[in-house]
């Protein structure tokens, strides 16, 4: 599970690189990466482009099997549509850097069997505390709340 946490990792740090907001976030089948994404709304001006997405977009037409034996790693919790995309391509297993600076739908994902694995790697957190620090104003755009709430 670390090599897959950490190809998630190296995925937001990138994005964080690259102007960004530091989530990112792979696919895993069969014990292989066959897709990589970050959190791209900023560079590409994008209003749904989150890790998840942007991985499942870049994982391309995948047969409904290979979804169904799917581990999606992801540096943060999912949000709702990161949560839905999961739920529609019935993707069994999330596994999910951290969930201290933002907790996703992830008891409805459990309820839909969606297996949730919460790591709490540091390493996660302290990527998004900085840039919720640092960058409140486009971390709050990103969960879609204004920037006082």
């Amino acid at each position: 599970m670390d090599i897959f946490l950490n190809a998630a990792i190296e995925e937001a740090v990138l994005g964080q690189q690259e102007g960004g907001i530091p989530i990112g976030s792979v696919l895993v089948i069969d014990d292989h990466i066959v897709a990589r994404g970050h959190n791209r709304r900023i560079q590409r001006g994008s209003p749904i482009l989150h890790a998840e997405m942007d991985c499942l977009e870049n994982a391309g037409r995948l047969k409904a099997a290979d979804y169904q034996r799917a581990t999606l790693f992801s540096t943060l919790s999912p949000c709702d549509m990161c949560s839905g995309a999961t739920l529609l391509y019935k993707i069994p297993r999330i596994v999910i850097g951290e969930n201290q600076t933002f907790r996703g739908p992830e008891d409805y994902l459990r309820q839909r069997r969606v297996e949730v694995v919460v790591v709490n790697d540091q390493r996660c957190v302290e990527l998004m505390s900085h840039f919720i620090r640092t960058r409140a104003a486009l971390w709050h755009e990103d969960i879609g709340v204004e920037s006082g709430g």
